[in-house]
């Protein structure tokens, strides 16, 4: 009886140590798996199949891991665009303007993005802002012509925009159209 006690102990111990060394192989596996960089490829690659909820959260997983905002942003407001998520391409690139105010491409693009659903205003203080940190930028021109033309009525403003615009691109892709929306002088 002491035998088997002691053969039963044994092969317990022997147990218990594969599977302390399996515990510890799944934790340091599952640590790889979270570093920043992993979970940005699988982001990207869930998003290339268009699997574009899961690529979200991998991808705001690799941010609240560390990952590099700058690379991750782009690709995360890609993935929400795809989805037709505007309002949450919108958040995920303002918080991104709170740390990185001087990004004036992306501050472009989330004002067009605000201007897209709605939110004239908004869409005018970003792109005001563009038009100030880049005053050869034709597009923020144009579309900040196009907000206070359209969206709030101020022609007097949106002249000058236009204006620029055509200055800045006048063979561009909206030259004809600025033109057409110019104020004329009166004699």
């Amino acid at each position: 009886m002491k035998l088997a006690a002691l053969l039963a102990a044994v092969l317990a111990l022997g147990c218990a140590k594969s599977e302390t060394s399996r515990v510890r192989q799944t934790a340091a596996t599952m640590e790889k798996e979270q570093r920043p960089e992993v979970l940005l490829e699988r982001g990207r690659a869930l998003a290339a199949i268009g699997d574009l909820v899961r690529a979200e959260q991998y991808l705001t997983a690799a941010i609240d891991r560390g990952a590099d905002e700058a690379k991750v942003t782009p690709v995360l407001m890609r993935v929400c665009l795809e989805g037709k998520r505007y309002r949450a391409a919108i958040d995920y690139g303002e918080a991104y303007l709170r740390t990185h105010p001087k990004d004036a491409r992306l501050r472009y693009l989330i004002g067009t993005l605000h201007y897209a659903i709605g939110d004239a205003s908004r869409a005018r203080a970003h792109l005001t802002q563009v038009t100030t940190e880049l005053p050869d930028h034709a597009d923020a021109h144009y579309a900040l012509a196009v907000v206070l033309f359209d969206g709030e009525h101020d022609v007097v403003s949106a002249d000058k925009h236009f204006r620029a615009y055509v200055q800045l691109a006048p063979t561009g892709l909206h030259a004809d159209e600025a033109r057409a929306a110019m104020l004329r002088s009166v004699p």
